[in-house]
């Protein structure tokens, strides 16, 4: 579940002509807005409020303590790429494990693959996925329901720990690195994903904050992932929903997800009857690979290694 900095800041107000806008900040220093038709559904859970938006550009939007999470219009932007790229380097992904993504799109694009036999969920949240499930079946498309899923309501650390050599692809869908999910971000808790691995080609998808508005973050998240996996590989992407240039990262043992050529991406997309993407295909996959020049420089500059006795980020 996806979460942009600054919650306190974020609002719905009024433009000129008596629009209803919300209205949400990156860093302290800039942010976007997007049109609001009406707030359709309210609810507060253990953890956190919700809210569904209806919206003229991402049509229903999930909010979180006030922040975006998703909007049903476009969803695939961030979905496609936190599980494509990884089912289409890995020689046959079988067990999954899930953590976060209680909105469900995460599963809907994982339940595409006919190999995968075994979906764990660790979803800390119950009231999203109840909220979800109600409200946004355009995201979730009926994957709760779906014999293979197993949904677990636990924190993802634990779950990571007490499950070792279990899964293939391993995938975090996770808020920002602050409160409940700090410990998700350090370099004990992925060297406890490799142990979750059943062999050394298993890899690892999470999301690792946007070098525009959260520079510090996204490179000692990418320090601590070179520290933790012998093969790392950002994606850098535009997401509509979240404002900025974004980024995902894949990290294994052993597969380098780089060196996957544009073609063999569409190969297999085609042999597991995967179409109608919105944002993923072989030359896609490549191209998310180039940083621009100053993100070479950010990741020379090489990030503070992130710790369970030092989780705080340098611009938290």
């Amino acid at each position: 579940m996806q979460k942009h900095l600054l919650a306190g800041i974020s609002d719905i107000g009024r433009l000129a002509g008596n629009m209803a806008v919300h209205a949400e900040a990156l860093n302290p220093h800039f942010g976007y807005f997007y049109t609001v038709k009406k707030v359709s559904a309210r609810r507060r859970s253990k953890y956190q409020s919700m809210q569904l938006l209806e919206t003229d550009q991402f049509g229903k939007v999930l909010l979180l303590d006030g922040i975006t999470q998703l909007g049903d219009k476009c969803d695939g932007h961030y979905h496609e790429p936190m599980v494509h790229p990884a089912f289409c380097s890995h020689p046959l992904p079988e067990a999954v494990l899930v953590i976060g993504g209680g909105d469900g799109g995460i599963l809907r694009e994982v339940l595409r693959y006919p190999c995968v036999k075994r979906v764990e969920v660790a979803e800390l949240d119950k009231g999203v996925i109840a909220f979800a499930e109600k409200h946004l079946p355009r995201v979730h498309g009926g994957a709760f329901s779906d014999s293979r899923v197993h949904i677990n309501v636990t924190d993802g650390r634990p779950f990571v720990e007490a499950h070792p050599a279990e899964f293939d692809v391993v995938i975090m869908d996770m808020t920002d690195p602050s409160g409940p999910s700090a410990l998700l971000y350090t370099r004990e808790f992925f060297e406890a994903v490799t142990r979750s691995f059943r062999n050394s080609r298993g890899i690892f998808i999470m999301h690792t904050e946007s070098p525009v508005s959260r520079p510090e973050a996204f490179a000692c998240i990418q320090r601590t992932l070179r520290a933790s996996f012998a093969r790392v590989t950002p994606l850098y992407l535009y997401i509509p929903m979240y404002g900025t240039l974004w980024s995902i990262t894949l990290c294994s043992p052993t597969i380098d997800v780089s060196r996957i050529t544009a073609a063999s991406i569409d190969r297999r997309l085609s042999r597991y009857g995967i179409g109608n993407l919105e944002v993923y295909s072989g030359a896609v996959h490549r191209a998310m690979q180039t940083p621009y020049p100053y993100i070479d420089r950010l990741l020379r500059r090489s990030g503070r290694l992130i710790t369970d006795a030092k989780p705080r980020f340098p611009d938290d």
